[in-house]
């Protein structure tokens, strides 16, 4: 790495320290005028809980005033200082060179940090201008996370043990036999983890509960091939990161393997093989009452402050209903219920379908012999692995940088400026992917860029689908191992017989149906039922500020809650979630 320019850094925090000190005087004076003057005119603030106890985006000048005016009436906002590390310089393209840098400040209530962007602007009053500025909360005073320096007591003799120290996992869990947890989480995936291990650290009880037989089960329980589709760099866990020396893209047994012995280094409480089969929620004792089956078939009552569903990030499988499907003979399956092609060999397999799941499906078929072809409806957004979605991860390249200041500066965008600046990195990602590309459309497969050529990484925040990140299939495709039927459907059926609307007839033994799932709101409604769900509304998808809709904070049924998403997001935005939790942990301590 070529050494910082002494004079561009110490440019560039004279420059952050203006407007810093501009912004404190505006706030200190209560001018949010002169406050949103400081921004351009089309800037960003994106709160992350430490001025308006949410997860909120304000786009424009009259917004942030807005914004910051409501602020100023519920916190003090003091302290505001460049942190010590240097600041950074970017070409932002057509956007122009930015000057970034962390700063810290504080609240009445909380030790907060965030992350600014400036531009050189045409006002000479302000020079630079605030393209975007991120205020994330990080404690709550005198309640911090106990980790590091304050770390619980060790468990042995002579060193105090009682208060303050980690009981194993088994004696977590146990101690929920006989006592109410604050929280209990549905489900024990990298989202259900993170958040009770942040919960633990913040010294609210809470309890996870998971279906399955084991922590992990939810990966383990794949087909054999499965591995991430993004770098092992991103998805390190709170607290305890993947080795070192594990490679770049993790088998799915690894993840799995890794979710159980996480749960059990951390001391989390976990009851496996327990389902939520139903629940109401009292909103005069403000308490849940949630039925709860246990392996042994047991109901078990548990009456919690909270619940917080975290199963993923989708709901329940599409039903995908084909007219006479009753008069197929062969295997018909979903593709959650694909456990692997071990003995495939000349298995004549269609797999209905041209996202993420229909590939890995599709891939994992064909390398085990099988003829496969995939019916693909409309388009798909297809990058590689690497170089092409290895971009959008970059930050996060093992270069030392520590993940948390990573995970802000990612944060730190807004996710409409996201849309727009990934069409520009959708562009680059193409050109290198050219040859792919080429040999994809040579071989019928239809492709997109995203509705506006925003690519896969908004596709996914904005519908969950749509997109594939190329660990193989694409190859698979480009040679011909794996057929491609485009923008057909499935007419009828005659035994193992297949008629496409186009006219053409095939035959397959085995039809896999990999077209997405349903709002996680489904999921809602399945365990808690329609008026819970109903109040909730939809999950995912992004809501009219850009913010992803219903996850990580409060929704409209009071002690519910959502958290989901992938390992890199399920990171930053469980502790998110459970400051909030805390929060209402103490103010019914301290009432």
């Amino acid at each position: 790495m070529t050494p910082a320019d002494p004079l561009r850094v110490e440019h560039g925090r004279s420059v952050v320290d203006r407007w810093l000190t501009a912004f404190q005087r505006a706030l200190d004076a209560r001018d949010v005028s002169a406050a949103a003057r400081l921004f351009r005119t089309d800037g960003f603030l994106r709160d992350l809980l430490a001025l308006t106890w949410d997860l909120r985006t304000f786009s424009g000048r009259d917004a942030i005033a807005e914004a910051l005016s409501a602020a100023l009436a519920a916190r003090a906002i003091t302290g505001i200082r460049q942190s010590d590390d240097p600041p950074e310089m970017f070409d932002r393209n057509r956007y122009g060179p930015t000057i970034e840098a962390f700063f810290t400040f504080e609240t009445d209530i909380a030790v907060c940090r965030g992350y600014l962007r400036l531009l050189r602007s045409d006002d000479e009053s302000v020079p630079w201008q605030a393209w975007t500025l991120a205020t994330s909360m990080d404690d709550l005073k005198d309640f911090p996370e106990r980790v590091g320096v304050r770390r619980p007591a060790a468990v042995t003799n002579g060193h105090g043990g009682g208060r303050g120290t980690v009981p194993a996992a088994r004696a977590q869990a146990e101690r929920f036999r006989t006592e109410e947890p604050d929280v209990v989480i549905i489900g024990a995936g990298q989202a259900g983890l993170t958040l009770a291990a942040r919960l633990m650290a913040l010294e609210v009880p809470a309890l996870v509960l998971e279906r399955a037989p084991r922590v992990g089960d939810n990966w383990r329980g794949r087909y054999q091939s499965l591995v991430l589709h993004n770098q092992v760099s991103a998805n390190h866990l709170p607290y305890l990161p993947f080795p070192s020396s594990w490679p770049t893209y993790l088998g799915k047994d690894q993840l799995a393997d890794w979710l159980e012995h996480y749960s059990e280094i951390l001391g989390l409480a976990v009851w496996t093989s327990s389902e939520v089969i139903g629940g109401s929620y009292d909103s005069g004792l403000r308490r849940w009452a949630l039925d709860v089956r246990g392996a042994d078939g047991e109901i078990r009552a548990v009456h919690p402050r909270h619940v917080v569903l975290a199963t993923g990030v989708f709901g329940v499988p599409n039903e995908t209903r084909i007219p006479g499907s009753e008069k197929y003979t062969g295997i018909f399956l979903h593709a959650t219920e694909y456990r692997g092609g071990k003995n495939a060999t000349k298995i004549r397999a269609l797999v209905i379908g041209a996202g993420s799941s229909a590939h890995d499906v599709a891939q994992d078929l064909a390398v085990n012999g099988a003829r496969v072809t995939i019916l693909q409806r409309s388009s798909t957004c297809v990058v590689s692995a690497d170089p092409g979605a290895a971009r959008a991860y970059a930050i996060y390249n093992d270069s030392g940088t520590r993940i948390e200041d990573c995970d802000l500066v990612t944060n730190a965008f807004p996710f409409p400026l996201l849309a727009d600046l990934h069409k520009d990195m959708t562009k680059r990602i193409a050109d290198l992917d050219a040859e792919l590309l080429l040999g994809l459309k040579d071989a019928g497969f239809k492709l997109d860029f995203g509705e506006d050529g925003s690519g896969f990484l908004m596709k996914y925040h904005r519908s969950g689908g749509g997109y594939y990140i190329n660990v193989g299939a694409s190859e698979l495709i480009v040679d011909g191992t794996i057929g491609v039927k485009q923008g057909v459907e499935v007419a009828s059926f005659d035994g193992r017989a297949v008629r496409f609307t186009d006219g053409t007839t095939a035959d397959f033994d085995l039809i896999v149906v990999a077209t997405g799932y349903q709002n996680m709101s489904e999921s809602v409604r399945l365990i808690l039922g329609d008026e819970v769900a109903d109040r909730v509304g939809p999950i995912w998808g992004l809501d009219d500020e850009g913010e992803p809709r219903g996850m990580w904070k409060r929704t409209g049924q009071p002690g519910f809650w959502v958290c989901g998403g992938s390992l890199q997001q399920c990171r930053p935005y469980s502790k998110y979630l459970a400051l909030q939790l805390k929060a209402d942990h103490l103010a019914r301590a301290l009432a």
